[in-house]
């Protein structure tokens, strides 16, 4: 395992350790690109809540570390690129003696979720996810304009490098041979080929990849699979050729629905089969699925839930997740990296699959 990813599996497993005697343990996630400014207001709203709480010492303990975590947002310029995540509260397990320590992690790779958590334990799951050993596909999607190479990771797509070509239209300057505009041409267009494999090669360098899907509109991308642009070691890596209408993130989007039987086992593969499933399910109107925390709650409790669907930065996560580990219900969070994801999240961001 890489040597980062280590070490914070390490943290993690001091963070799963900790106890407290009472609801003050506050983990906090500001996921990549989030508006960091507005970090310390959701600290402010927090605090303020918190003055409104009975117990005199979980009071005093969660507003101790609210303002630890405030403190350490003042000392950080900027939001790191792949987001950050704060640890803090009363470990100790004396009654009225207050051991308050906190923990600052900027993760490996990017953090999807934004949560704001105060419990006995820490939440760690979206930590544990970013470490976990996931399945890695890289997709290639190209034309002779664009190309863009994506990493899918679990159920995370990042894009890893995007580049435009200088290859002209099949229209010629004036006063150009056709002879010598089509020799351009073509050696622009084999430049382009060029840094889009070098671009493949530096990206898959760094991951375990269990296959490689080429794909795009037109043929330029069996020009690159069959014209040895790939070393043989990725050459052999590849799984496939999908085509497309597009090769900007829309483009990998479609080489993931097109390409499907390609990458069956790849987690966002069967994340979108379920979303599929549950929105077919919801549109025939036969009472064999239910959305909302109300409802869900209900038929979990009731015994009817097979599957809990439930978006990352659900703001009950806590809740739900409690109530299917008390029922032997199976859940399944459910990412924004696709559209199904995002669609799933404007419904409210929870559903079941009823067993009848």
């Amino acid at each position: 395992m890489d040597p980062e990813l280590l070490k914070m599996k390490k943290v993690i497993d001091e963070l799963e350790r900790m106890r407290g005697r009472h609801t003050e343990l506050v983990s906090y996630y500001i996921p990549a690109g989030s508006d960091f400014n507005k970090a310390s207001d959701l600290i402010s709203q927090e605090q303020a809540l918190t003055r409104n709480v009975k117990n005199k010492t979980v009071r005093k303990n969660v507003l101790y570390a609210l303002e630890r975590v405030s403190q350490e947002l003042k000392l950080i310029p900027r939001l790191p690129e792949n987001g950050i995540a704060f640890f803090c509260g009363n470990v100790s397990q004396e009654e009225g003696k207050a051991d308050i320590k906190i923990w600052t992690i900027v993760p490996p790779d990017p953090i999807q979720v934004k949560l704001y958590w105060c419990g006995q334990t820490f939440k760690t799951d979206p930590l544990k996810e970013l470490v976990r050993e996931k399945d890695n596909y890289l997709i290639v999607c190209l034309d002779k304009s664009q190309s863009t190479v994506a990493l899918v990771s679990g159920k995370n797509i990042t894009i890893k490098e995007n580049l435009d070509s200088l290859v002209p239209g099949k229209t010629r300057a004036g006063g150009q041979s056709s002879v010598r505009f089509s020799r351009v041409r073509e050696n622009l267009l084999m430049s382009h080929l060029q840094h889009t494999a070098a671009a493949t090669v530096t990206v898959a360098k760094d991951y375990s990849l269990k296959g490689i899907i080429i794909s795009g509109p037109g043929p330029i991308k069996e020009k690159f699979l069959n014209e040895g642009y790939l070393p043989n070691d990725l050459q052999k890596q590849v799984l496939g050729v999908v085509d497309t209408s597009y090769t900007d993130i829309q483009g990998i989007r479609e080489t993931l629905e097109r390409g499907r039987e390609l990458i069956e086992e790849a987690e966002i593969t069967r994340e979108i089969d379920l979303l599929k499933d549950f929105f077919v399910r919801l549109s025939r109107a036969k009472g064999e699925v239910v959305y909302g925390e109300d409802d869900v709650s209900g038929a979990i409790e009731a015994g009817k839930a097979d599957i809990v669907l439930m978006s990352e930065d659900f703001s009950e996560m806590g809740k739900i997740e409690e109530l299917c580990e008390q029922a032997g219900t199976r859940l399944e969070l459910i990412s924004m990296a696709t559209p199904e994801g995002a669609q799933f999240k404007s419904i409210g961001g929870v559903g079941a699959i009823l067993r009848y």
